[in-house]
């Protein structure tokens, strides 16, 4: 059998497709002799203006089926209804996604009953450890932090200024503008750091060698991006430990002599601050950490004005 041959046959009835029945309707009348898909009886449908001889006639009114449809094309399929009370089903979460508070500024610890006193070792703080190049800021914070009972991170300012590989603006090459400006990068990164892990119940210690003859940049800096409850303390041994100690580092941690010393002198400034100050020359890092605790108590039930 052959086949017609010019216009394609009409889609099939969808609604809101823009079909009408009356413009197919088999008893319509269609100007120019062009019936739609469902001819009458016993006659066959014009398909265009040049239609083959011999066609067999349809019997009946059966519709003409549908072309098959473009290859990666899905016909629309029924709208299922849905009920005004009724909601449709959510589809669940797969992601694994964890919904976190966000961090804000880090409010004063709340002091508790006079009765009592404070117990720093179970207590959600934020600390900031100060102090010169070997006065043992790094590892006092590291065991404060293990041994607590509650959780707590630490946060050294050295280790996130050194995120940045190539690019490394040493201060032991020179302390200029490139340098200061990688300071106060890491120091805002820390910031943002310490407040979030607050903000989800997580402590913090940060330590960090603050300049008291710098407070903008220094502390001032720390309680703009931390938050007013932020806890100072200074550790400062004698200058004699601090030149021991750092004669046991290596890299670009160890500095020369008179570099150590400079800054020791520096740090004599928090001397009459008002900011609590540890003398650990003769103290071990658990003893340290004990006395650092102790400090904590006391600053909490009355914060330093900073």
């Amino acid at each position: 059998m052959q086949h017609a041959v010019g216009s394609p046959l009409p889609p099939p009835h969808q609604p809101g497709h823009g079909w009408t029945p009356a413009a197919h309707d088999p008893g319509a009348h269609h100007p120019g002799g062009h019936p739609g898909p469902a001819a009458h009886q016993g006659q066959v449908p014009q398909q265009g203006p040049a239609a083959h001889q011999g066609s067999a006639p349809h019997q009946g009114s059966a519709p003409v089926p549908p072309p098959p449809p473009a290859p990666g094309f899905a016909p629309p399929g029924p709208i299922p209804h849905t009920p005004h009370h009724v909601q449709p089903p959510q589809a669940p979460e797969t992601t694994g996604h964890v919904p976190l508070p966000p961090g804000g500024p880090v409010g004063m610890p709340s002091a508790p009953p006079a009765a009592s006193a404070p117990d720093a070792s179970t207590t959600t703080i934020a600390v900031l450890l100060i102090g010169p190049a070997g006065a043992g800021k790094t590892s006092v914070a590291k065991y404060w932090a293990d041994h607590r009972r509650v959780p707590t991170a630490h946060i050294s300012l050295d280790d996130v200024r050194e995120w940045v590989r190539s690019g490394f603006a040493d201060p032991q090459s020179g302390w200029n503008d490139n340098s200061e400006a990688q300071y106060r990068l890491a120091r805002r990164t820390c910031g943002f750091a310490a407040r979030n892990f607050l903000a989800n119940g997580i402590s913090c210690i940060l330590d960090d060698a603050v300049f008291p003859d710098r407070p903008v940049v220094g502390l001032g800096g720390w309680k703009r991006h931390v938050g007013p409850g932020l806890l100072p303390v200074v550790l400062l041994p004698g200058l004699e430990i601090v030149l021991e100690r750092n004669a046991e580092r290596a890299g670009n941690r160890r500095l020369t002599d008179e570099e150590v010393a400079r800054i020791h002198g520096r740090m004599a400034g928090w001397y009459g601050s008002g900011l609590p100050i540890i003398d650990n020359s003769q103290l071990d890092v658990p003893q340290t950490a004990r006395v650092l605790d102790d400090v904590l108590a006391r600053s909490i039930a009355s914060p330093p004005q900073w």
